[in-house]
Order: structure tokens, then sequence, then C-alpha cells
């Protein structure tokens, strides 16, 4: 038989009250009874109903995560810190997959604000007077993306992207490309602006592509067109994507042209040639988001971000 909050009353010598108290509002209960409470909740097996303490709280002790692409690998790592997380402070994540589509965002922020206490948004792809509208009806925290107001956690990928024009700098490429991915996207926006002024590069903007294998294989015919002989990708996926469209048209990286992605997927470290890449810090992303929302803290934070050099980067044809 489960153990209920009477059982827990009658082992403290308490009122059921008083239990009920010690976990819905637990500054209304003194330190003493609360920790005596507590005690006796742990020993005897008992869990609130979550149900019957949101009536109490008006909360749920549920939280959102929404992502673009729940098949990109850059996500798994973040869902996985973020649950962890949560869970270490008693909230339960609900996860769900816009599919890179803005629309959908909207809807799916909208239904969790019924279930959930807050949100966190991964990569939105809304505008920022949607998401400014959308503030004013449920918390949320955003990853890699700035709004004035709201709390955001972001990689450094624009310091990312400089250090991986660097590395192509330092191997003798003076040609390279920017493959870019989708339109609206901050992250592909951020990496534009880093990397279109880099010293001694001719630096080529091609895009807006798709953040998927396919975008990369597609954009690999303009990008043997362009003549450059060093690349900058906007994922691990479009990378891998580009090598492959590079390869049908017969153009070998790294002998031929280099190729750098961004995150440090675990598909990047298992593709032949290993990626180059800058890697992401997604799982420390994933848990200072839910920290920031469950603690209501409006913050800005910046995560760093360093480049991983593997076997897809080499210096140019004709030069040691």
């Amino acid at each position: 038989m489960a153990v209920t909050i009477r059982d827990v009353a009658h082992a403290c010598g308490v009122h059921v009250s008083t239990v009920s108290r010690t976990f819905s509002a637990p500054h209304m209960v003194n330190a003493e009874t609360r920790t005596r409470v507590l005690a006796t909740a742990e020993e005897l097996g008992y869990r609130p109903n979550r149900a019957a303490r949101s009536l109490t709280t008006g909360r749920t002790g549920n939280l959102g995560l929404i992502v673009a692409d729940l098949a990109n690998p850059f996500f798994p790592p973040l869902i996985k810190a973020a649950q962890a997380a949560a869970r270490g402070q008693d909230y339960h994540l609900f996860v769900a997959d816009t599919d890179e589509d803005p629309v959908e965002e909207q809807d799916l922020v909208l239904a969790f604000s019924k279930q959930v206490d807050g949100i966190v948004l991964c990569s939105p792809r809304l505008s920022n007077k949607a998401l400014e509208k959308l503030a004013e009806s449920i918390p949320f925290v955003l990853v890699n993306r700035r709004l004035r107001g709201v709390p955001t956690v972001v990689m450094d990928v624009a310091h990312g992207a400089r250090t991986a024009m660097g590395h192509l700098a330092g191997l003798g490429h003076r040609r390279v490309a920017l493959v870019s991915g989708p339109s609206g996207s901050w992250t592909s926006g951020e990496m534009r602006q880093a990397v279109t002024n880099t010293p001694g590069l001719e630096t080529h903007v091609i895009g807006p592509n798709a953040p998927t294998e396919e975008g990369g294989v597609g954009a690999a015919g303009q990008v043997a067109a362009a003549g450059v002989t060093g690349v900058l990708a906007y994922n691990d996926l479009v990378a891998i994507g580009l090598i492959e469209g590079l390869e049908e048209l017969g153009v070998r990286v790294p002998d031929d042209v280099s190729v750098i992605g961004i995150d440090d997927s675990v598909t990047g470290r298992l593709h032949r040639p290993k990626l180059t890449t800058v890697a992401m810090p997604t799982a420390d992303a994933g848990r200072m988001a839910v920290d920031l929302l469950i603690k209501s803290m409006s913050a800005a934070t910046v995560l760093e971000t360093h480049l991983v050099v593997r076997e897809s980067t080499a210096p140019p044809k004709g030069l040691p």
C-alpha cells in the first residue's frame, strides 16, 4: 500500500497540513520541523502527489524543452544534460521538436504554456517580435539566440568561426567559403558576421542552406564552382553532406578542399575523413538553461568554444 501524507504526519507527530506545507510552501514551516518531516517522508518512501501540489502552489513541476530537430546529433547531449538538471531539482522535462518550422514552434510554446512552469527554447526560428509576445505568457530561456529582457545561454560560435578561419589561413588557404545555415538562424548570422572580413582570406558565402546532410550535398556544386580550397560549414551535418557531394563530383577532402564543421558531434568523429570541427558545449548549455529557468534568473551567459583539428583539413595543393 502506498504511503500517504497522513502516515507521514502520524509518524512525525504533526498535523497533516504541516506536512502539506513542507512540500508546497516550505518557507512557512520552521526549519527543525521541516527537516524532521522530510527525513520521515524519505524513510517511509512518501512521494507528494504532483497534481495535488500544483493545485496548491499554482506550479506543475514540469518544464518544456523545444529543439529545432531531434534528428540533429547536436541536440541529444543538450537534452540529456537538461533532463538530468531538471530531475536533480525535482522537475519533469517534456521534449518536443519543431522540424525547423517557426509556425510549429509557436504552436508548441502555446501548447506547453498550459502544462509547464517554463520552457527552454533551443535555436528558435521565430522572429524577435513573436518571441517577445510569447514571453508575456510563459517564462522561457533561449539557447543560441539573444533577445533583450529574456535569459539566454549562447555558445560563442563567432569565436569558433574565427578560429576555424584562422586555422585555414594558417594552413595556407587564401580563397575559402562559408556554407551558411537557414535564413533567420542566429548561429548562421553570427558565423557570417565573424568571418566575412577575415584578414588574408577571400571569403565566399554560399547559402542559405538546410541544416542537414542534404543541405551540404546541395551546396557541393556551388563550392566546387567557386574554386575555393577551404570551407567552414554551418554544422557537422552540413559538412558531412558537403564532403559526400564533393566526392561525387570528384573533389577529394582534404586533398583538394579542406572542410570544417561546427558542433563536434559523434557523427563527425566517426566519419572518414574524421571531421575537423568547432566543439560546442551543448551539455553545459542544457544544464545552465534549466538552472536559469528554475531559478528565474535574468542572465545572459556565453559559453566558450574551441577548434578540434582532425583529418578533414590540410594545406592546399602545392604547399607542404
